[in-house]
């Protein structure tokens, strides 16, 4: 098993297969997307004419309907178009660490996974739990989860960062206020990228017993595993499957992506060094703030959107959220706080 395990040449020839199959049907989904448009709209511009030279007014009503209709089917597809970059087509590896702080933190990344979960559900896209540490008394240290769906690292990227939460504490006998952390970081599934190169004997695999949870078989059986990047020193561990094999897998998924993430990194703080920018560590960079006392508000410190519906934000209405980070990377940054 050792050494079947660590020949990840199959695995990238099976994504490379996935990824190439997906492309195509994006492809053609979006063809056919804005040829129907278009389609519409040359129809509607001879009815409307006809609607003129017969003076028809209720002609003309019903087309400036339609035409409405149109407008907002356009808008809904507009964001599509700054969802072009070369990896925001697809599924996203989302990974939430707790911040110091304990008992506090870990709850608020436990809420924040229920959080994003929710938001996946409500777009029709599958989860999948790679791999989870539990806290010692509530919430979770670190979860890493697949969401699997056309555009979803597009739409997550905005989401990368820190979250900061403001609250009574549940866990303090004073119910003082706390502010707790967590960082999200989003990267996406990898398929075919030729910049990242693996060799077999890149990777060091180990097996172990599970310590999570899942009944005597897990613990019984050698499922758990542990895949180190050996010139990188990346290490990952999933055991949230009973299978050992489904464990490789997801495994892989998380270190391939890790790698990926680490190239995209590497050629962002090349532009920025270029252009004299400054790029942030990941823990200085806190994107939003969740004030649930002494009042309620949401807000997002990069594009400024805020709302008071802190409760529902939390139950994963995050697409204005979303909207206005997209929006602002398209140049319209417009006032849509609520």
């Amino acid at each position: 098993m050792e050494q079947e395990l660590s020949k990840p040449n199959a695995w990238q020839d099976s994504q490379k297969a996935q990824g190439l199959a997906r492309r195509l049907a994006e492809t053609k989904r979006l063809v056919g997307l804005w040829r129907g448009l278009e389609k519409k709209i040359e129809e509607l511009e001879e009815v409307l004419a006809l609607a003129y030279q017969e003076e028809d007014e209720e002609l003309t009503g019903d087309v400036d309907k339609e035409l409405e209709k149109l407008a907002a089917e356009i808008r809904k597809h507009e964001l599509e178009i700054a969802l072009s970059g070369p990896y925001d087509d697809r599924s996203a590896l989302l990974a939430i660490h707790a911040g110091a702080g304990g008992t506090e933190s870990q709850d608020w990344a436990e809420m924040l996974l229920r959080m994003y979960l929710r938001w996946a559900e409500n777009r029709h896209f599958k989860t999948s739990i790679l791999d989870i540490s539990p806290g010692e008394e509530a919430g979770i240290k670190s979860s890493m989860v697949l969401v699997e769906g056309e555009y979803a690292y597009g739409y997550l990227k905005s989401e990368h960062g820190v979250h900061r939460l403001v609250r009574l504490s549940p866990f303090d006998a004073d119910h003082a206020r706390h502010t707790s952390f967590a960082l999200l970081e989003v990267m996406p599934e990898f398929e075919d990228d030729t910049s990242v190169k693996v060799s077999p004997d890149d990777l060091k695999i180990e097996t172990f017993l599970s310590s999570g949870p899942g009944g005597q078989h897990m613990q019984k059986s050698s499922t758990a595993v542990r895949i180190t990047h050996l010139p990188t020193g990346i290490s990952v561990s999933c055991q949230s499957e009973r299978s050992q094999y489904q464990n490789k897998e997801n495994a892989l998924k998380v270190l391939y992506a890790r790698l990926l993430q680490l190239e995209i990194a590497r050629k962002e703080e090349e532009k920025a060094r270029l252009k004299g920018d400054h790029v942030e560590m990941a823990w200085g960079n806190q994107i939003r703030s969740y004030v649930l006392h002494p009042y309620k508000l949401v807000k997002d410190h990069r594009t400024g959107y805020e709302t008071s519906r802190a409760e529902a934000v939390l139950e994963g209405e995050l697409d204005e959220f979303i909207d206005a980070y997209l929006r602002k990377s398209m140049g319209k940054n417009e006032e849509i706080n609520s």
